[in-house]
């Protein structure tokens, strides 16, 4: 077992540094899906809604790894590959006063609009009444998980880690809008 575990992952690697935007995007859209598919579970959906699971790989896909491919890659410019602890610091403080709150509203906006298919106007209303409680959660979440990836992830793996935690913090987003959408019933 572990030699087929093995060859997978060497095989994972030799894309990743083949193809590497590529290979961002299936695995951010894979782990967004994956995370659906627990969301749905955790949340009591009794068959799995696999028009949903697919819309959420698509937002990982089309948008999560390549966002985060060209931001880690951006940073890395900006700050010149230095990982002391107060270039750390202004990363995570850059990425925490824009991508973060960007990257919820987008989220929020595109579960809302594709997903769910509300009309623009109710997606404008939930998105001004419960995007400032998501981004405030946010920031007590993703700056340790930004910390982290500057400090520790290899440039090659901060996409990786990045969707790994997202897919955490989406389970966690739909089990909010689920709250919410039970104690409004």
């Amino acid at each position: 077992m572990s030699e087929v575990v093995g060859e997978a992952w060497r095989k994972y690697m030799l894309q990743l540094k083949l193809h590497p935007l590529r290979t961002k995007a299936v695995t951010a859209g894979v782990l967004a899906g994956c995370s659906d598919a627990i969301a749905q579970k955790i949340s009591g959906v009794k068959k799995l809604q696999v028009t949903r699971l697919l819309l959420m790989m698509l937002y990982g896909f089309a948008y999560g790894g390549p966002f985060g491919h060209f931001l880690h890659k951006l940073m890395d410019v900006i700050f010149k590959g230095k990982k002391d602890k107060m270039t750390v610091l202004k990363k995570v403080l850059l990425e925490q006063l824009t991508s973060s709150p960007w990257n919820n509203m987008l989220f929020m906006m595109y579960y809302s609009l594709v997903i769910e298919g509300r009309s623009w106007g109710i997606v404008k209303s939930k998105v001004r009444k419960d995007w400032p409680a998501v981004q405030l959660t946010a920031w007590r979440f993703w700056p340790i998980v930004g910390w982290v990836n500057h400090q520790y992830m290899p440039l090659q793996f901060r996409v990786i880690f990045h969707s790994f935690a997202a897919s955490c913090w989406a389970i966690f987003l739909n089990l909010k809008a689920r709250t919410l959408a039970t104690k409004k019933a």
